[in-house]
């Protein structure tokens, strides 16, 4: 084990996967010569040539319909979407194409295509380079999406990502780049759909996704010293979600708080919560709490900006509520 960057354990994923498989391909905006926005993708097309890492015109949908019919035809592209608050331009082909050809060709076409982005608050980006539309994507059956916390999660899962044969949302966080964390030397991929307790305690659950897993074990350590002690469940995955993972913290804690940073309102949180109150209410002994960013733009101002998402004091406060 040696300590990495979030960023640089995701570039040894991608060389490793193109190394291994020819198939694989990385396409998106800026990626070939500059490196993506976040440097991700730097220098890889010296070491693999423009035509597997190539850049692309600044047309979101025509990115990812050319990553669609690259993945019918037998290839597995790795689309870099620069950020997630452009991902609407591509709906149509991911509700209308992406998340439908499998099943309406009766399984004789495969999707092996994962669409890298990023998204979340906290770094004065603005309105247009700050929201977290995971939401949107849950709800379209036939697309896995994936929202790692940590540099070991975020190598594992992507390379589990590329070699699946279904289309793969794979959402980063701006802050987390520079992150570090223990990953190991050799090989090893995790599965999609596996949950993790980041923390294991008895008094509280705590959901968290993303950047919001590191805010709740902060908010862990600062309640420790009040002899409260809360577990700190990363799902990792959205779809599939790990439910019974969650269903063993809440037996063993009878308390339920969940956190994101996208708005509060249609976020992923509440399906969580519904799915707590229809298959765990037995084993809760108070109300789900949800916490999530304020239903309104995120503001440049770094003043501004910190009070519309959750933080460790938010998650300390709804921890306390759900004990009273």
């Amino acid at each position: 084990m040696s300590k990495r960057f979030y960023k640089d354990v995701l570039r040894e994923a991608l060389i490793e996967e193109m190394e291994r498989d020819s198939n694989v391909f990385l396409l998106g905006e800026d990626i070939e010569v500059y490196g993506g926005a976040f440097r991700v993708t730097e220098k890889l097309n010296e070491m693999f040539g423009s035509m597997r890492v190539m850049d692309t015109p600044i047309s979101e949908q025509a990115q990812t319909g050319i990553a669609i019919g690259a993945a019918i035809a037998g290839k597995r592209p790795v689309l870099e979407m620069m950020y997630m608050d452009w991902i609407g331009l591509t709906l149509d082909q991911m509700v209308n194409q992406a998340s439908l050809l499998h099943y309406v060709y009766d399984g004789q076409v495969k999707l092996p295509f994962v669409m890298r982005t990023q998204g979340g608050a906290r770094a004065s980006a603005s309105a247009q380079h700050s929201k977290s539309l995971e939401a949107w994507f849950c709800h379209i059956p036939g697309i896995k999406v994936v929202s790692p916390s940590t540099p070991y999660d975020a190598k594992g899962l992507l390379k589990a990502a590329i070699r699946d044969d279904n289309p793969v949302l794979f959402i980063e966080h701006k802050l987390l780049y520079g992150t570090r964390g223990e990953v190991p030397e050799e090989e090893y991929i995790l599965p999609i759909g596996k949950a993790d307790i980041k923390r294991e305690g008895s008094d509280c659950t705590v959901i968290a996704t993303s950047a919001m897993v590191l805010e709740a074990l902060e908010a862990a350590e600062e309640l420790e010293k009040e002899g409260i002690s809360i577990e700190v469940v990363d799902p990792r995955t959205l779809v599939p979600f790990d439910k019974e993972t969650v269903k063993e913290s809440i037996e063993k804690t009878n308390h339920a708080v969940i956190v994101h940073e996208a708005w509060k309102t249609g976020g992923f949180g509440g399906e969580i919560a519904a799915i707590i109150a229809e298959e765990m209410f037995d084993s809760l002994d108070a109300p789900v709490i949800r916490l999530g960013a304020k239903d309104c733009p995120i503001p440049y101002s770094p003043g501004l900006e910190p009070l519309t998402v959750p933080n460790k004091d938010d998650i300390i406060a709804a921890v306390k509520k759900s004990l009273q």
